[in-house]
C-alpha cells in the first residue's frame, strides 16, 4: 500500500494542492486567534469573540449547498484561487478594528472570508481524488487530513506568538501575504481537478442540481450515516469560544490561547495519522467514527474538572486526536462512495451540516458564555457530543462498509 510520503514526492500537483492548502489553513488561524484575543479586550466581553466564529461557520453552512453545486460545474482550479485572492481582500478589513466602535467590522471581514471558504472547501475536497491515482486514495487522504491539524499547530502557535509579541495587526498582514501565496501556488497544478463533463449535457438549475445530491444520499443509508457524523463534533464545537477565557483564567494570555488551538491542531494531526490503518479494513470504520465521537466528548467533560492548563492542554489533544480521526475517516468513506459528478455536492451537504452544528454550538455558547461558569459550558457541549454519538450508533448499528463501492466514475 503506498505510503503518504511516496505520494507526496512522485506526485507533483497533489504536492501542490497540499501545499496550497497547508497555507490557507494557516492564514486561517493567524486571523482567528488573535482576533479572538483583540475582541474581548476591545469590547470587554466574550460574546463577540463568539459571534465571529458564529458567522465563520454559520455564513459557510448557509452557502455549501450552492457552492457544491458550483464545485461540480466549474473548473475547480479557478474556484480554488478566486476564493484565496477573495478571502486575501478581506483580511485586510481587519486592520479597521481598532476599538469597540469598529469591532462589528470583524463580523464583517469573517463573514467575507467564510464565503470565500464556503467556494474553497468542497472545491478541495472533491479535487483531491482527480490529483491521484486510484491506489493513492487512501495515503493522498492522510496526507489531507494532516493539512489542517498541521497548520493548526503552526498557526495557531505562531500566531498567539506573533499576536503577544508584535500585536494583532501583523498576524493579520501574514494571514493577508499567505492567501496570495496559495492563490499563487494552485495557478501551478496542472491535472484538470474535475472529470471531462459531457459538453452536450443540458445545464441543470442549481436548485435541481441540489436536489439531485440530496435524493442520492437519502436513497443509499451508508451515505446517510456518513454525511451525519461529523455534526456530532460540531455539536460540540461551541468549546472554542471558551479557549481565550480559559486562558485567561489559567493566567496564560494569548500565547496560552494560542497553545490550546495548537494542540488542538496536533490531535487533529496525529489522530489520523495513528488511525491510518483502519482505512484498509472498511468493517472497521462505522464502529471507529463513532468511538471517536465519544472519546472528543468526554475529553472536553475532563477539561472542566482539570485542575492546570498543561493537564488541560493534554486532555484537548485526546479531544480532537479523536475529532481529526472523525474528519479523515468519514472524508475518505465519502469519496469512495461517490461519483465524481456528484462530489462536490455530497461534500458540500457533508460540510454543511457540520458547520451548521459548529454554529449552532457557538450560538448556543455566545448566548450564556458572559453568565455561565466556563466549566458547565465545557461539560454541557461534551455531553451533547457524547449523546448524539451513541444516537447515531444505535441508528447506523445494521449499516456496513464492507462491500467495496463502484463510485469512482
Amino acid at each position: 500500500m503506498p505510503t503518504p510520503f511516496s505520494v507526496l514526492t512522485r506526485n507533483r500537483d497533489f504536492r501542490r494542492l497540499f501545499a496550497a492548502e497547508l497555507v490557507v489553513f494557516g492564514a486561517d488561524w493567524f486571523v482567528m486567534v488573535p482576533l479572538l484575543v483583540l475582541l474581548p479586550e476591545l469590547t470587554g466581553s466574550g460574546v463577540w469573540g463568539a459571534l465571529v466564529l458564529a458567522a465563520d461557520t454559520g455564513i459557510n453552512a448557509l452557502l455549501l449547498p450552492y457552492t457544491g453545486v458550483v464545485a461540480d460545474r466549474l473548473d475547480r482550479r479557478k474556484i480554488l484561487i478566486a476564493a484565496n485572492l477573495a478571502a486575501f481582500v478581506a483580511v485586510l478589513l481587519l486592520f479597521t478594528v481598532r476599538s469597540a466602535a469598529t469591532a462589528p467590522l470583524a463580523l464583517v471581514a469573517i463573514g467575507a472570508v467564510a464565503v470565500a471558504k464556503a467556494f474553497y472547501s468542497p472545491a478541495a475536497s472533491a479535487a483531491l481524488p482527480n490529483v491521484v491515482d486510484p491506489e493513492d486514495l487512501a495515503a493522498a487522504n492522510t496526507v489531507a487530513g494532516s493539512a489542517w491539524g498541521t497548520m493548526t499547530i503552526v498557526g495557531a502557535s505562531l500566531g498567539g506568538i506573533v499576536s503577544s509579541a508584535a500585536g494583532p495587526y501583523v498576524s493579520f498582514g501574514v494571514a493577508a501575504a499567505s492567501l496570495f501565496v496559495a492563490a499563487v501556488v494552485t495557478m501551478l497544478i496542472r491535472r484538470p481537478l474535475q472529470a471531462p463533463r459531457d459538453p452536450d449535457a443540458t445545464p441543470v438549475r442549481s436548485w435541481h442540481a441540489m436536489l439531485e445530491a440530496l435524493r442520492y444520499i437519502g436513497a443509499r443509508p451508508r451515505l446517510g450515516a456518513l454525511v451525519t457524523v461529523k455534526s456530532a463534533v460540531g455539536l460540540g464545537n461551541g468549546v472554542l469560544t471558551v479557549f481565550p477565557l480559559l486562558a485567561t483564567m489559567y493566567g496564560v494570555g494569548a500565547l496560552g490561547a494560542g497553545l490550546l488551538f495548537a494542540v488542538r491542531g496536533a490531535g487533529a494531526l496525529i489522530g489520523p495519522l495513528v488511525l491510518r490503518p483502519v482505512l484498509r479494513h472498511r468493517a472497521w470504520l462505522l464502529p471507529g467514527l463513532a468511538l471517536s465521537m465519544i472519546l472528543y466528548g468526554l475529553g472536553y467533560i475532563g477539561v472542566a474538572f482539570a485542575p492546570w492548563f498543561p493537564l488541560v492542554l493534554v486532555l484537548v489533544f485526546v479531544a480532537h486526536f479523536a475529532g481529526g480521526s472523525n474528519w479523515v475517516l468519514s472524508n475518505y468513506a465519502l469519496q469512495g462512495e461517490v461519483p465524481d459528478r456528484l462530489r462536490g455536492r455530497v461534500f458540500a451537504t457533508d460540510l454543511m451540516l457540520a458547520t451548521l452544528a459548529i454554529a449552532v454550538s457557538q450560538l448556543g455558547v455566545a448566548a450564556v458564555v458572559d453568565h455561565v461558569d466556563k466549566r458547565i459550558v465545557l461539560v454541557a457541549c461534551g455531553l451533547v457530543t457524547v449523546v448524539y454519538a451513541i444516537g447515531w450508533r444505535i441508528a447506523t448499528r445494521k449499516l456496513s462498509l464492507t462491500e467495496q463501492p463502484s463510485a469512482r466514475v
